[in-house]
Parts: C-alpha cells; sequence; structure tokens
C-alpha cells in the first residue's frame, strides 16, 4: 500500500510545511516546503510505561486485553509501546513476560507492542506505591535467570531498586542480555544510585515520583542533609528519564525543571496509564481483575481511594503532550520528540521508529491545530 499527506511535518529538529510519502510500512519520502498548514504530522509517539487502558490492563493476562490496551492508547496517538506489569505473583510475571513474546510486533489493531517492561517484582516494597502487595522478588540466581531468559523474546525492560541486596548481579545480568535497566520504586541514596549507574542503570521510572530525595532520607539522618535518588537522576547525564506530563502528578515548575537540567534528548513523556483511560470516574483495578489494588479515577488522574495519593495516569500521550507544551512553552518539535525519537532512542529502536525519516517504519499521526489525534497509521496502514 502506498500512500501521501501533505500537512507541517514535525521533525526532531523544527517544524515545516511538507509531504510524506510511503510505501508498504516504509516511510520513502520527506519532501519539505514553505507552506505551513493548520494541521500537523507528527512520528508515532512511543510509550515507555503503560499499564492499561479502557477498561484492560496487561495484567489480566489475556491476549484479548493486550489488544484492547493497544487499540485505546492508538486513539490517543501512540503506536508503539511497553507493556509494563505491576506488582504481582511468579506465574503472573512469567505469563506476562510470555504474552509479551506472542504478540511481540503482530497485528494488534493499535498500537505495535515493542517488548514487555518487567515493573514490580524488584521494587523496594515501602516505595510501591498504589501498586498491589503480591510477590516483591529479592534477587536470586536461579529464579533471576528464569525471568531473564525472556530477553529477546518478550522482556525489554527491567525495573530495580538498587538498594536491595543482590542487585547488582542481577543488574549485569540483565545487561550482557541487552535489556534497558531502569530504576524506580526505589529509596535509594545518591551513593547507591551512583553504584547503579557504574553497574549499568540507564534510565529511572517516573522522575519525582516513588524515589528518594533530601526530604525523604531526612527523616532516618537529620545531617548531614543526603541526596536520593530524585538528586541522582538530575546530576547524571548518563540517565535518562521520564515524566507523567497530565498535570497532575507534576506541576508546570516540576516540568520545567526536568526539562531544563536533562533536556529532550534525555527526558521522554510517559502516560504510566491504567484501565481508566477513555472511561468515566469511578473504582477500577490497579493490576489484575480482582487481584490488583483498588483505585479512583478523578478527573484527568488516577487516585487512592481515600484520595491522599496518586495511582496512575489516566490520560493518552496526545494529553501529556499538549500539557507539556502548554505547561513549559518548550517547541512543539521537541515536546514531540520527547514522545517519539527519545523513547525510541531510550530502547535502542530510534533506526526504526521515533521519527518521520525515509526508511523508517510509516508510525505517523495526524494532529488538528490544537494537538487532537485526527488519524493515526502503523506501518502505514491507517487504523484510527
Amino acid at each position: 500500500m502506498t500512500g501521501s499527506v501533505s500537512a507541517t511535518l514535525i521533525l526532531p529538529d523544527r517544524t515545516a510545511g511538507g509531504v510524506l510519502e510511503w510505501d508498504g510500512d516504509r516511510i520513502t519520502a520527506v519532501r519539505t516546503t514553505t507552506a505551513h498548514t493548520s494541521k500537523y504530522i507528527a512520528p508515532g509517539f512511543v510509550d515507555l510505561h503503560v499499564h492499561g487502558g479502557d477498561g484492560a490492563d496487561f495484567m489480566d493476562l489475556s491476549a484479548e486485553a493486550y489488544r484492547t490496551v493497544c487499540r485505546c492508547h492508538a486513539r490517543h496517538g501512540t503506536t508503539s509501546l511497553t507493556p509494563t506489569s505491576t506488582v504481582g505473583t511468579r506465574d503472573q510475571y512469567r505469563r506476562f513476560l510470555e504474552l509479551c513474546g506472542e504478540l511481540r510486533d503482530a497485528v494488534t489493531g493499535g498500537a505495535r507492542i515493542l517488548g514487555g517492561h518487567l515493573y514490580g517484582p524488584y521494587f523496594h516494597p515501602p516505595a510501591k506505591g498504589c501498586h498491589p502487595n503480591a510477590d516483591f522478588l529479592t534477587p536470586q540466581l536461579e529464579q533471576d535467570d528464569e525471568l531473564l531468559a525472556f530477553a529477546g523474546r518478550g522482556l525489554t525492560t527491567l525495573t530495580v531498586a538498587p538498594e536491595t541486596p543482590g542487585t547488582e548481579r542481577l543488574v549485569k545480568a540483565a545487561r550482557d542480555r541487552g535489556l534497558l535497566v531502569t530504576a524506580g520504586h526505589t529509596f535509594a541514596t545518591f551513593p547507591q544510585m551512583e553504584e547503579a549507574v557504574r553497574w549499568g542503570v540507564r534510565h529511572v521510572d517516573h522522575l519525582f515520583c516513588a524515589m528518594s530525595d533530601r526530604a525523604r532520607l531526612r527523616q532516618q539522618q537529620a545531617y548531614p542533609m543526603r541526596a536520593g535518588v530524585m538528586e541522582a537522576t538530575l546530576y547524571h547525564d548518563e540517565l535518562t528519564t521520564e515524566v507523567i506530563a497530565d498535570g497532575w502528578h507534576l506541576s508546570a515548575e516540576l516540568l520545567k525543571l526536568a526539562y531544563k537540567v536533562k533536556g529532550p534528548d534525555r527526558l521522554a513523556l510517559v502516560s504510566d496509564a491504567m484501565r481508566a483511560v477513555d472511561l468515566p470516574d469511578g473504582e477500577y483495578w490497579f493490576g489484575a481483575t480482582g487481584g490488583g489494588e483498588r483505585v479512583r479515577r478523578k478527573g484527568e488522574v488516577g487516585v487512592t481511594l481515600d484520595a491522599t495519593g496518586l495511582a496512575s495516569g489516566v490520560m493518552g500521550m496526545d494529553h501529556g503532550v499538549r500539557t507539556f507544551h502548554r505547561l513549559t512553552g518548550a517547541p512543539l518539535h521537541e515536546v514531540v520528540r520527547m514522545a517519539s525519537l527519545t523513547p525510541a532512542r531510550i530502547l535502542g529502536l530510534d533506526a526504526e521508529i521515533g521519527s518521520l525519516e525515509v526508511g523508517k517504519r510509516a508510525d505517523f499521526v495526524i494532529l488538528d491545530e490544537a494537538l487532537n489525534v485526527e488519524q493515526v497509521y502503523v506501518g502505514g496502514v491507517r487504523i484510527v
């Protein structure tokens, strides 16, 4: 199938009027002109951190649940994603990774699955946030190797808490298998994060959320005040990170700080969305139906039942792009880069996806003047 579309192109370094052409699943031409239009062609968004949508959660552990989530997020401009688990049981972790492998690069009717993000087993339990109380795993050789055996199939990304004993061996083994290793749901100190960087940790999950900082660590030691994961993330150039830009998780000043310090090439936008995306306010399961944690959708964010804490996102990536652009004033091409090329590069897939370039997959989104999604193409096929 061949095709072409004309509008304002959102390129990695600028916007420009132009024409995008494709043949089959590949972009064959990107021609710029001087004529801007009221509509945009953006590269498809790449979501590194997403749990569910439209009533389904990846921890429901069925192929139909996976397809439901992928269709939901495609409506919001996401053309590729890494299914992200919650804290569960050992059997659930294995089945999650099996399904990620079975559906990787398969036709879902929505976003393409890039491989699974194993998120939960290796958390520091006191930093679990809204995740269920289930099997928190301490790194152990036989158990770890059973999960790492999914690398290259259903497993793409592994999150760890660096302060947990045995994590050094786990990180090094995961890196040897080509995995992206991230730090998340951790109360590690700055020196522990320095060690983690030496081991091979290269990314930090949802900056400012479920992590240690000077104020938290001061509760255990009054002086001298110490730095934690937040400060280490901002300090270490080796670390990329991500923000939930729904306008509720983080204020405008925190988004501006992250953008200023990390820049658009080391900061990604993520949805961190649960099953309540595109559904009304009310109570929902975060994690497996009947076995996860009950949380509430309240407007444009998820909260705990007592409304005292945040509990995942409920908005798509398009909302994050609009919100980040509005709250920070960052140039549109840089905001879109943080939702497309930067996460693709973090995953090591920027040669295939993430920007409008000849030879890359024909994954793109047509946006109106207000950056609302009008059309979505995955591999040159219109799905929205």
